[in-house]
This record gives C-alpha cells, structure tokens and sequence, in this order.
C-alpha cells in the first residue's frame, strides 16, 4: 500500500490553530491546486480523531463513501449519513497492513499526530505540502520531532495565482 499526505500549512509550517482551528486556509480550499484530482486517486483515507472532529463540522462531508479510518484511542461522534467510518485504535503499523489486507492500494493520511506517526514508522511515500502566504505565530506544526533524518526528494514546486506555493516530495526510504 501507498500512502501520501496532502496538507496545506502557513509559510511558518502550521497545519492548524492550536484549537484546531483552519479559518486562516483560503476559504473552500481556494483555487484549483490539485486537491480534488488527489482525493479522487486515493481508495482510502486516515485521520485521526480531531481531524474527524474538525471535518465534522464541515457543511458537507468531504470524502465522499470513500473509506474513512480514524485512530482514536477515544469513542468518536457518530459519523454522517452515507460516510463510510471506521474506528481504529492501533499503531500506524497495524492500521497499513489491515488496509493492505482490504486491497487499498493507495491511502490519504491526514491530521497532524496521524502524519507524523506514519512519518516515524516509515510508511509514507509522498508528501504533497502547499503553503498558504500567512504568519500565524503558532499552532499545530505539521512535524514533531523524529528519532532519524528522513530523507526528501523533491519532485515538483508550483506556484499559484493566490500566492500558494506547493512543493512535493518522494520519501527515500
């Protein structure tokens, strides 16, 4: 199985308010940067519970009857009507290879705990970063700290109109 991270982050490298708050992202995403044409490749995806929780509050649930896999080790809010939501509660390790078992051949891994623990256990391929032209101070970093280097190589950088910059990366593994 093949997993990738697509985030968006201030030019400082947060991923989120320390409240878990994204009211500093452009307002539905912005312009086209390559998102939809993202989550339509992936078969699955894998969040972790306050990601869960923020999306929850979205007008409209975001993914689609794509399966959504949650690492919690907390009970969850009932999922939406026609979202496909599925609790987990075990290491990065173990939630990649039951979704290899199911036959998903590429996953979605969102949420700033989830990414770096898949990060730490090796089980990242590509990493999709766009940066938002904005200081926000502090928040949730999109990386904690890691016991080892882990080695990029840059594929592609875009820029955009709005002034996101996107960069994306291969993990050498």
């Amino acid at each position: 199985m093949r997993a990738s991270v697509f985030v968006g982050v201030s030019v400082d490298g947060f991923m989120a308010r320390l409240d878990g708050g994204l009211d500093f992202l452009p307002p539905g995403g912005g312009e086209p940067h390559g998102y939809e044409e993202f989550v339509a490749s992936v078969d699955a995806l894998v969040i972790g519970r306050r990601t869960y929780e923020t999306v929850l509050a979205f007008a409209q649930w975001p993914y689609g009857p794509k399966p959504v896999f949650v690492m919690s080790a907390h009970p969850l809010a009932p999922a939406p009507l026609g979202a496909v939501v599925e609790h987990v509660s075990v290491s990065p390790k173990d939630v990649a290879s039951t979704l290899s078992a199911r036959g998903v051949g590429h996953a979605y891994i969102d949420g700033g705990i989830t990414i770096q623990g898949f990060l730490r256990a090796g089980l990242v391929q590509r990493l999709i970063i766009t940066r938002v032209p904005v200081l926000i101070g502090t928040g949730i970093a999109l990386f904690g700290a890691t016991s080892h280097d882990i080695a990029l190589r840059h594929v592609a950088t875009r820029s955009y109109a709005s002034g996101l910059v996107q960069s994306e990366y291969d993990v050498v593994i």
